[in-house]
């Protein structure tokens, strides 16, 4: 009976030590906490963007426009991208990326503060915020490895998730109390105060495997078309970029569930804030699943896709505002720890050379197909049924995972 006992113990200590392995290390423990910041004030200047595209249209569908403006970018340059990360110090090159994002947030807040906010100034700034961060995405997520080694790139990844679910109720929340309160302006501003943290950071963090990879000579195209073989010839990553792909839909839901919540289950802005904070909360459970989990296995994405695809499949059919809640909640949490284990899983199988070429990919599929996916989406929604619209995702993700069925068989 001791022997019993003593084993769901010894699982949670396990679990817990894997969990807390990115933070034992110092460089890991800085970067966190700046990103956390970081990713809030994004947020917050996301919301107040939105908000001014509508408050001066009068129209949702210039919302598309300002994801193909902000996404299109990742699609479009995501492999020269990748490449670049690849060839080049990703300490030094998110120091520009970063310092670029905080230049755009000043201008933003500028413009705001004195009246010269147009919609083709917004729409302009959104795209020069796509270009930087077609670049900044996969070299922050290849720094994380340079951060931690192999060993521990579970636990970051499943932790910068927390960092994110944490940052979608700090950023929104800090957006609305400020454009009630001081106006987009603020919101702006926030947002390029928020990034002095990861850039005091990266002043202060030296990694050991930051340094630019030397690999054969080629230009950038060709460096671009070797990121592209090499994910055709893995079946793994093949298998799990139209999976990414599939899984944008559901963290864009700026696009799929505002008509949801109007159409189907008839409630307002209230109606919208409570399901997204059910996201958010369900959410930082799957992050810590994620991040005290073992090394990912290809069975164990299966099965998080699947169970991902069903609890948006539910929801969908929700009859009232109460029971969406309960499955959004259920929805945060099996799409995070999914994405968390799938994204850990890509970059533990690519080889260390091709690390943000597969990442820049990974980017492309999940956001940068935002401005076509979210297209049909928003017109499905409108056009024939709210909650049809809404299940697009979660069917998207079981055909991808079943087409991915034979790459992600092999045994644990």
């Amino acid at each position: 009976m001791t022997t019993t006992a003593a084993e769901p113990a010894s699982a949670t200590r396990r679990a817990l030590s894997r969990m807390g392995n990115a933070l034992q290390g110092r460089d890991f423990r800085i970067w966190f906490y700046g990103q956390l910041t970081s990713a809030s004030g994004g947020l917050a200047q996301g919301v107040a963007m939105s908000w001014m595209i509508l408050e001066l249209t009068h129209n949702a569908v210039w919302l598309t426009v300002q994801t193909a403006c902000a996404w299109g970018p990742t699609l479009l340059l995501g492999p020269w991208a990748g490449a670049l990360v690849d060839r080049s110090d990703r300490r030094r090159l998110l120091m520009v990326t970063q310092s670029l994002m905080m230049a755009v947030s000043v201008l933003l807040a500028l413009i705001a503060a004195f009246g010269g906010i147009r919609l083709w100034v917004l729409l302009v700034l959104a795209t020069c915020t796509g270009l930087i961060t077609t670049v900044d995405s996969p070299a922050r997520q290849v720094f994380v490895v340079d951060l931690v080694g192999s060993g521990a790139v579970a636990s970051a990844v499943g932790l910068w998730e927390v960092a994110l679910n944490a940052s979608r109720v700090i950023g929104p929340s800090i957006a609305g109390a400020l454009l009630a309160t001081s106006g987009p302006a603020f919101c702006f501003a926030f947002n390029a105060l928020a990034y002095t943290a990861p850039m005091i950071a990266l002043i202060k963090l030296r990694p050991a495997g930051g340094a630019p990879r030397r690999g054969p000579a080629g230009g950038p195209k060709a460096k671009a078309r070797e990121g592209l073989s090499y994910a055709w010839r893995s079946p793994l990553i093949r298998g799990l970029l139209p999976m990414s792909a599939a899984s944008g839909l559901i963290f864009a839901m700026g696009l799929t569930l505002p008509p949801l919540v109007s159409y189907a289950l008839h409630r307002g802005g209230g109606g919208y804030g409570l399901l997204m904070a059910a996201f958010g909360v369900g959410g930082l459970p799957g992050a810590l699943l994620a991040a005290a989990a073992p090394e990912p296995t290809p069975r164990r994405v299966r099965t998080l896709a699947l169970a991902t695809s069903v609890a948006i499949l539910a929801t969908a059919l929700s009859p009232n505002i109460y029971v969406a809640v309960v499955g959004l909640a259920a929805v945060g949490l099996t799409s995070i720890w999914f994405i968390a284990t799938a994204n850990t899983l890509a970059q533990l199988r690519s080889a260390p050379e091709m690390r943000g070429r597969v990442m820049s990919l990974w980017g492309s599929a999940m956001t940068g197909t935002l401005p076509i996916t979210g297209l049909a989406v928003t017109f499905v929604a409108q056009h024939v049924d709210a909650r049809i619209g809404f299940s697009l995702s979660g069917a998207a993700l079981l055909l991808a995972t079943l087409a991915a069925w034979r790459a992600l068989r092999p045994a644990d």
